[in-house]
C-alpha cells in the first residue's frame, strides 16, 4: 500500500472523530491491525494514541473559536483520566493479541448496540433553563460563539471516577477516551451535543499525550515514520472540517452511522481473533 494514501485516510478519521467527539482512535485501531498485522497491541495504541493527540490538539482549536469546551469540566476530567492512561499504556504489553482483538472488538460492539438503542434518547438531554432546578450543582457555564449559554450542573465526584476508568481502558485499547465521554456526558450529565463533544475533544489531548509519553518512555515506539507522519497531516485537515461540520450535520444520523460502523468493526475483530 502507498503509504500516500494514509494522507486522506487519516483526513476521513479526522474530520469523523472531530464530528462526535472521539478522536478517531475506534476507526484507526482496527485499520491498523488488518494492514500492519505484525505489529503487536503495545505497538498499534502506541500509534494510535499519538494520531488522536494530534487530531485532538487540531480540532481544539478550532472548537475554541467556536467557544464551545467547558474547560472546567476539562481539566477535572483529564485530571482524573490521566492516572488511567498512563496505566492503560503500561497493562498493554502483557496482554495477547487474541485477547486484544477481544477486547476491543466487544467494546465496539457494546458501544454499537448502546448508541442504537439510545438513539432516541438524545432529544431529552437538554440543559435545564434559567429558574429550572438543577439536579447537580453548577460547575460551569458555556457561553458560545453565538451567545447562548449553558449551565453545565455534573456531579463532580462521579464524573472523575468515571474519567479515571475511562482512561485506563480507553489507553488500553488505544481509542483516547472519547467514544466513552461523549455518552456519559450527554446521556448522564444532559450535555448538549455539541459541548459535550467539544469538551470530549479538549479531554482528548491530555489522555492521549499522556499514554503516548508512556510509550515513548517504554521504549514501544512504531518504526512506520513515515505511515504516521501521513496520517498526521491527514487528521490535522480532518479535524478542522469536522469542527466546521458538527453543528450542521443532525446528530441521530451521525449517531446511526457510527453504529452501524462500530458493530461492523466489531464483529470483525472478534472473528479474526480467533
Amino acid at each position: 500500500m502507498n503509504v500516500a494514501w494514509f494522507i486522506p485516510i487519516g483526513f476521513a478519521v479526522g474530520t469523523y472523530g472531530t464530528i462526535i467527539g472521539a478522536g478517531g482512535g475506534f476507526i484507526l485501531v482496527p485499520l491498523l491491525v488488518f494492514l500492519f498485522p505484525q505489529d503487536g497491541p503495545s505497538m498499534i495504541t502506541a500509534a494510535s494514541l499519538a494520531i488522536i493527540c494530534v487530531n485532538a490538539a487540531s480540532g481544539t482549536i478550532a472548537y475554541a473559536l467556536q467557544k464551545r469546551i467547558s474547560y472546567r469540566t476539562g481539566i477535572l476530567f483529564a485530571a482524573a483520566t490521566i492516572p488511567g492512561a498512563f496505566l492503560g499504556s503500561w497493562l498493554t504489553r502483557f496482554i495477547p493479541k487474541k485477547v486484544f482483538g477481544v477486547l476491543f472488538g466487544g467494546l465496539l460492539m457494546a458501544v454499537a448496540v448502546f448508541l442504537s438503542v439510545s438513539r432516541g434518547m438524545r432529544k431529552k438531554a437538554t440543559v435545564p433553563g434559567p429558574g429550572v432546578q438543577h439536579r447537580w450543582p453548577v460547575v460551569d457555564t458555556v457561553i458560545d460563539r453565538e451567545g447562548n449559554v449553558y449551565p453545565l450542573s455534573y456531579n463532580v465526584t462521579l464524573g472523575m471516577g468515571i474519567s479515571l476508568l475511562v482512561g485506563c481502558f480507553s489507553s488500553l485499547v488505544g481509542i483516547g477516551g472519547g467514544l466513552i465521554h461523549v455518552p456519559v456526558l450527554t446521556y448522564l450529565f444532559s450535555f448538549p451535543l455539541h459541548i459535550a463533544t467539544a469538551t470530549s475533544h479538549f479531554v482528548l489531548v491530555f489522555t492521549s499525550l499522556a499514554g503516548v509519553l508512556e510509550h515513548i518512555l517504554d521504549h514501544t515506539w512504531p518504526t512506520h515514520l513515515l505511515r504516521d507522519v501521513c496520517l498526521a497531516v491527514g487528521v490535522i485537515g480532518g479535524a478542522q472540517l469536522g469542527a466546521f461540520l458538527s453543528r450542521r450535520i443532525s446528530a441521530p444520523w451521525i449517531v446511526l452511522g457510527l453504529a452501524l460502523a462500530l458493530g461492523v468493526v466489531g464483529v470483525r475483530l472478534v472473528c479474526t481473533a480467533f
